[in-house]
């Protein structure tokens, strides 16, 4: 059934050639005026703001792709290893912590069950936090130095970092189930990279990352250990964004062009490669900006390609205006 743009249009213009030009592109304006509203805000209840985004062209390219919003509204890290959940984002710190299911937790106490690294993308600007602690589990004396650390490194400070703290405070304490553990052994070790990770878990039965929570207060203690891997990551702030952002000129949002990656500042009209109050600046067509590519912006960019080769089809075949626009063929 035709829309009521369309029958009135039909209606007013006396079944003229071009209703069917400004029928096929109405889509595509009605996708311009809600263009910001591409980017989603948040997913689930975590905010998703600048420097991220869960749908391509919002945010900073750096961090295309790395967020994926489920469509049971669980937000994920997508790292090499895999999609963790994500349980917080600060963007004051700023860092994202996530957990790993296959990572040692109380209820399996002394079960112990198949895992895998953890790993990053080194390419992203995303980085492991020093204020994460790993815990190995049943590992083999054979092949792994477990050895209380401070004793260790005064007898062999030169491989002080080999070794596997077996009397760290958090084996001692483990967060949430002190005494999880009956038979096996536990130690502490902070894995430089992937590569060291991974030959640990040759070694060991598995194992768990523990990060130290700030509580917000000083002095004194005010950090308690928790479950979970506390990534860190890098805002990067450039005058464009900022620009784009002040609500002074227009409030929009900071994204960028999926093809080109370059910046982008989403309207609600549409994009802009400066600021939404620019008026230097015409608003760019759906076809070309950044955002989620949709089957809407499809159907709009297909509606005007048709519409612009019936046009000229049309045009071929009219008689000469010396380009005075008459009530005939004027198109708006």
């Amino acid at each position: 059934m035709a829309s009521p743009f369309y029958l009135k249009s039909l209606s007013s213009t006396n079944n003229s050639p071009f209703v069917l030009v400004l029928v096929l592109i109405f889509p595509c304006l009605k996708l311009a005026e809600s263009q910001a509203k591409l980017c989603r805000t948040s997913c689930g209840d975590i905010p998703i703001n600048y420097p991220f985004g869960v749908d391509d062209g919002c945010g900073s390219p750096y961090y295309r792709h790395i967020l994926v919003c489920s469509n049971s509204g669980q937000l994920e890290l997508r790292t090499p290893s895999g999609r963790y959940p994500v349980t917080n984002i600060s963007y004051t710190d700023p860092y994202i912590l996530v957990t790993d299911p296959f990572m040692w937790n109380c209820q399996d106490r002394d079960n112990f069950r198949p895992t895998r690294p953890f790993s990053l993308d080194t390419s992203t600007h995303l980085r492991l936090s020093s204020q994460n602690d790993y815990l190995f589990f049943n590992c083999s004396e054979n092949d792994v130095i477990m050895e209380p650390k401070p004793m260790f490194c005064e007898r062999f400070p030169e491989q002080c970092d080999s070794t596997c703290d077996s009397a760290s405070y958090l084996c001692r304490h483990l967060p949430r189930c002190a005494f999880a553990l009956r038979e096996s052994s536990c130690c502490s070790y902070y894995p430089k990279a992937t590569e060291s990770l991974r030959m640990m878990l040759r070694y060991c039965a598995t194992y768990t990352s523990v990060y130290w929570r700030n509580l917000g207060i000083t002095p004194g203690y005010n950090q308690i250990p928790e479950y979970g891997i506390r990534v860190d990551y890098e805002i990067p702030v450039t005058a464009s964004c900022l620009r784009c952002q002040d609500n002074v000129k227009g409030g929009g949002v900071c994204g960028f062009d999926t093809q080109s990656q370059n910046f982008m500042c989403l309207c609600k009209r549409g994009n802009v490669t400066t600021y939404c109050a620019d008026k230097n600046f015409q608003h760019t067509s759906p076809g070309a900006v950044a955002g989620t590519v949709t089957a809407v912006s499809v159907a709009g960019a297909f509606g005007i390609g048709a519409g612009v080769w019936y046009l000229r089809k049309l045009r071929a075949k009219a008689p000469v205006t010396h380009g005075v626009q008459s009530n005939e063929n004027r198109l708006f």
